[in-house]
């Protein structure tokens, strides 16, 4: 019996059937609860994970598990020191879709500042003047503020650079930036009208962007979110855009997923929200998946991951 591979139903079928064709069983997942994995495949070798918590515990249950490869490049769902304490892998597939979150970054900075999807609502619910009363902000002239310097961070700075703003980047580790000019992070916060967000999850950055970030903000500025929800303090935030301490938002992440239809964030007119989709383009969802199957391969093979988080 050749080695099981628990992945979800969802999973670009590029990835399945590059394991099938290495001659590993596909055990398909229809929805991401542990339950369910432990159900249909505790035995499995290696797991493909999207984004859904898998507790510690999990493991006891799994004699077989060597790999658990993330569909993406967070990993805030996962112990590593813990799994890799315990013989497991974890990997990312970095090269996978940074060029797409940042085309979807770029995207929703741009309907953000010309109010798009409120003039569209407006003008299919007939509201033809309503909907010309929602005045915009042009982009040129401008500052962007990049928090995080990453793959991610650097390609966002690349493709807003064609758009005549002056950048700003801050980072633990950047000196210096292709396109733009590294401050420290008070700075960025005060000068930037856009402040984009594309750092990891860690100690330090969670609820990193809260009250006292906002105060810092102008109030015509827009906050972007297309990192982890994990990063703003969400209350703050519903704070800052009902008192008018930041002009909007544009979030593709939340603390909660999917968002609960009782979030304060679905009764705020100035916030423009997107379900996890940053990379959600039919191009990305197959190198994503292939990507991470080829990692579950190479450790099945006896070999070492080419992507591992440690």
């Amino acid at each position: 019996m050749s080695p099981k591979i628990a992945v979800p139903q969802t999973l670009a079928a590029a990835g399945k059937q590059l394991l099938k064709d290495h001659g590993l069983t596909v055990v398909e997942l229809p929805d991401q609860k542990v339950s369910t994995l432990l159900e249909l495949a505790p035995d499995a070798m290696g797991v493909i994970l999207y984004t859904a918590p898998f507790p510690n515990e999990t493991i006891e249950h799994m004699p077989n598990l060597k790999i658990i490869a993330r569909n993406g490049v967070g990993y805030d769902n996962l112990d590593v020191p813990y799994l890799n304490a315990h013989g497991i892998a974890v990997t990312i597939t970095p090269l996978a879709n940074a060029g797409t979150v940042a085309e979807t970054t770029m995207a929703s900075i741009l309907a953000l500042s010309k109010q798009l999807v409120t003039a569209t609502n407006e003008m299919q619910a007939g509201h033809w003047a309503a909907a010309r009363q929602h005045h915009g902000f042009d982009l040129a002239g401008k500052t962007l503020g990049i928090i995080g310097y990453g793959r991610i961070g650097k390609m966002v700075e690349k493709k807003m650079s064609a758009l005549d703003m002056r950048i700003l980047v801050t980072s633990p580790h950047a000196t210096t930036a292709k396109f733009g000019t590294v401050v420290d992070r008070d700075t960025l916060l005060r000068e930037s009208d856009v402040v984009t967000l594309h750092m990891p999850v860690r100690p330090e950055t969670k609820h990193s962007i809260a009250a006292r970030e906002f105060e810092l903000m102008k109030d015509s500025a827009v906050l972007i979110n297309f990192a982890r929800g994990a990063v703003v303090n969400t209350p703050d935030l519903v704070t800052a855009l009902k008192t008018g301490a930041i002009r909007g938002a544009a979030l593709d992440v939340f603390d909660d997923e999917p968002l609960p239809q009782s979030s304060p964030l679905y009764d705020l007119d100035n916030v423009l929200m997107t379900p996890h989709i940053a990379s959600n383009t039919v191009e990305c969802t197959n190198r994503m998946a292939t990507d991470a199957a080829q990692e579950i391969i190479r450790v099945a093979d006896g070999k070492q991951p080419q992507w591992p988080v440690h």
